[in-house]
């Protein structure tokens, strides 16, 4: 801070007034410099530093704000011990999977070795079996289908009731006049939405196997028409989630071509919707936009909980008659850990010295103590609930008379501020989760669910079309929903395309979704 004696002035309060301005100015440019000194950290901390927010624990000696439930005391040894019957753990590898179908080798010595050097002939007496997994390269092959026609020979050729002349009924397919089958149609779903594998290199995959003309454009195709057979299920997915007492929601951001009106660069979303928590149901929806009314969209006449982020655009949701916004505190807990990621280092490399942003996520941590007890102990909705009530509302307490008291400490321009101030902003929606032993105290479930369609989207890049984008939708939503209902994708994917072509009514597509399956029973039809 630099002040030019020259210009002070003579008498004494002026000059306090200008070292005043002076300072706050200095401290106004100082505060901007930290803020700017900790976004660079934070950058290269997301380019070259470690994408895990797991913390270390804290130190021995420090106090808990919460203590699990003590166990009971354990009796007092008597004399003669007991040891009970225990089953341990066997080491070593797993066996490989007993479905898996075998091919013996024999192994045999050489003949000369079958007699002994006393001159009588060797006796099997056993055998030793080891097992080996082995790769058989995909194989194609055509199936024919043989029509066979039959005619009268007494006659012209056309009879009253009609020709003459029969021929067996065509297949039925998912696709009409396709050349793929119903298995073929489910590798090339699998391969690319739940393995994401492009359809251009699917293409080069074919062509390995001599299947040069099956473009990447046909493969497009082929996915496009048959997710348009599986909207009678999609919608059957859409009730199933809108029936249960809480919604999680999330979106992410990817590229769809060709969109009307838009430049190729614009931005579109996924949005993907959970139903929980004893609902295995999961559905996304594409949009060109990330606007709150796409939720409000789905939702329609619903009544419950929604749990989200603090996206402005949930906050329509939350004004909606009928339906209460519950946050996320592993939102909170992030904005914290962004604080401790860009601390800077004592000399010499040594850790930082802990802060307040180190307080705030073990006070969290202590939250999600009282999660993993629960868990654990697999208390009941009414358990979890009186638990939450005893042990989670006192540190939800405490934690806002702290970042109340911090906040006016604290810059509000920098991480630690906005963290802070983040958590202040949605507090009645972060505290909701304690007033109900079905919610949870984040919206993991959603991002856990749209991580999959991040990873593809690494690898696919882009939508090249809004129908392409829609097909994305619906595999996905299959894809997901099947795995969280315990199907192999490609087994089920598969059935219901077998079965969608004979489906008429309402209880046909019923009885097609994952969790009206048996995974082992779907999977054994697929092998056969």
């Amino acid at each position: 801070m630099n002040i030019e004696l020259s210009k002070l002035p003579d008498d004494t309060s002026s000059l306090k007034r200008i070292i005043t301005e002076q300072y706050l100015e200095y401290q106004k440019t100082q505060e901007k410099i930290d803020y700017l000194e900790e976004m660079v950290r934070l950058l290269k901390n997301e380019l070259f530093g470690r994408k895990s927010e797991v913390w270390r624990q804290p130190d021995a000696s420090q106090l808990q704000l919460f203590t699990p439930p003590e166990a009971p005391p354990a009796p007092e040894p008597s004399e003669d011990v007991v040891i009970e019957a225990h089953t341990r753990k066997k080491r070593g590898r797993k066996p490989l999977p007993a479905d898996l179908p075998r091919v013996e080798v024999i192994h045999d010595i050489p003949e000369e070795e079958k007699h002994c050097a006393c001159g009588t002939e060797r006796s099997c007496i056993g055998h030793e079996t080891c097992e080996k997994l082995d790769y058989t390269p995909a194989r194609l092959r055509v199936i024919r289908h043989i029509r066979l026609k039959y005619a009268c020979k007494n006659c012209e050729g056309v009879e009253d009731d009609g020709p003459t002349v029969k021929i067996a009924p065509p297949v039925v397919q998912l696709i009409p006049k396709s050349i793929a089958t119903e298995g073929l149609l489910a590798h090339v779903v699998v391969s690319k939405f739940a393995d994401g594998l492009p359809l251009y290199r699917q293409q080069k995959i074919f062509a390995r196997h001599g299947i040069d003309d099956l473009s990447r454009s046909t493969l497009a195709g082929w996915v496009i028409q048959a997710s348009g057979k599986c909207l009678p299920i999609l919608e059957l997915i859409a009730n199933e989630i809108r029936g249960g007492p809480l919604i999680n929601i999330d979106e992410s951001p990817f590229q769809v071509l060709k969109e009307p009106g838009r430049s190729n660069t614009t931005k579109s979303y996924m949005w993907v919707f959970c139903g929980g928590p004893d609902r295995k149901a999961v559905m996304y929806r594409y949009h060109p936009t990330r606007s709150g009314q796409v939720p409000l969209d789905f939702l329609g006449d619903y009544q419950g909980y929604v749990q989200s982020d603090a996206f402005a655009g949930y906050e329509q949701v939350g004004r909606k008659e009928g339906i209460v916004h519950v946050g996320c505190f592993v939102h909170v807990r992030r904005k914290f850990m962004d604080v401790v990621k860009t601390k800077k280092k004592n000399r010499g490399g040594k850790a930082p010295s802990r802060g307040l942003a180190d307080e705030a996520i073990d006070i969290i941590g202590n939250l999600y103590k009282i999660e993993k007890y629960a868990k654990q102990e697999q208390l009941s909705y009414t358990d979890v609930y009186e638990l939450r009530q005893r042990e989670a509302k006192p540190i939800l307490d405490n934690f806002k008379l702290w970042l109340e008291a911090n906040q006016p400490l604290t810059p509000p321009e920098g991480l630690l501020g906005k963290a802070i101030q983040y958590a202040l902003n949605n507090w009645e929606k972060l505290i909701v989760y304690i007033e109900d032993g079905r919610l949870g105290p984040d919206n993991n479930v959603a991002e856990n669910a749209i991580r999959p369609f991040v990873v593809g989207r690494k690898n696919w890049l882009f939508a090249g079309a809004p129908k392409g984008a829609e097909a994305s939708a619906t595999f996905f939503t299959l894809i997901e929903a099947a795995k969280a209902n315990g199907h192999e994708p490609y087994a089920y994917l598969r059935h219901i395309f077998e079965k969608l072509p004979l489906a008429e009514t309402d209880e046909h597509y019923k009885a097609l979704l994952p969790w009206n399956l048996d995974p082992v029973t779907v999977a054994a039809v697929v092998r056969q």
